[in-house]
């Protein structure tokens, strides 16, 4: 079995609930590592909004439209000479699967498997995944910080939900080396120097499965 290094690593995920900072940390790592950065676009989904206020009605559309997003998005990876660096996503593409079950009708969720199924063994696994953890009441104050209208309602049950739904997941995948991330007291854009705390720990990281808590540094 080869040694895992950072260096090597041609696609690095971000991943966690809403709200907890997988596109800021993305676009932080890719800066570090001289990568291309690929970002999710929810902005892009017709859907996403009236799911939010209705989500009974639209969760299937709403879902079906990220399964295709992603799937055009994740093309781009397999093709040779695309990127020269390392490729930072916010996103793996497992993940539409996940949020599927939470959101869908059994018989919508059976439909819509039956559509990424068909997909997913195409779809390459990430060389490293950084999975980023908080607590729905943290979530909850980021949510509000970065104020997205259609995101407000978001409920404190939903976000323990996702957060589970990662979990169970998680336990279970092998497809990479998974570093998780305690992000409670971790604020890599007001506080630089977590930052590089975390990119020490992830130069010398050697691919087993662990978790990180960096505590709060007192001041000088």
């Amino acid at each position: 079995m080869t040694a895992f290094s950072l260096d090597a690593c041609r696609h690095i995920v971000v991943e966690g609930p809403i709200g907890v900072g997988k596109s800021t940390l993305a676009r932080l790592l890719a800066a570090e590592l001289g990568g291309e950065l690929m970002l999710e676009k929810p902005q892009e989904n017709p859907f996403l909004e009236r799911f939010y206020a209705d989500a009974a009605r639209y969760a299937f559309q709403t879902q079906v439209y990220f399964l295709f997003q992603r799937i055009e998005q994740y093309r781009e990876l397999v093709q040779p000479g695309m990127f020269a660096g390392p490729v930072v996503s916010d996103f793996m593409f497992a993940k539409d699967a996940l949020f599927a079950r939470l959101t869908l009708s059994d018989d919508e969720y059976e439909l819509y498997m039956q559509m990424y199924q068909r997909m997913a063994p195409q779809m390459p696994e990430p060389d490293l995944i950084i999975w980023l953890q908080a607590g729905p009441p943290v979530l909850q104050q980021r949510i509000a910080r970065r104020g997205i209208r259609m995101e407000q309602g978001i409920c404190d049950a939903y976000l323990r939900e996702l957060c589970d739904a990662y979990a169970a997941y998680f336990e279970h995948y092998d497809g990479a080396p998974v570093l998780a991330l305690e992000t409670t007291h971790f604020n890599p854009v007001d506080r630089p120097d977590d930052f590089r705390r975390f990119m020490t720990h992830l130069r010398r990281y050697g691919g087993s499965r662990e978790v990180l808590t960096l505590q709060p540094q007192e001041s000088a």
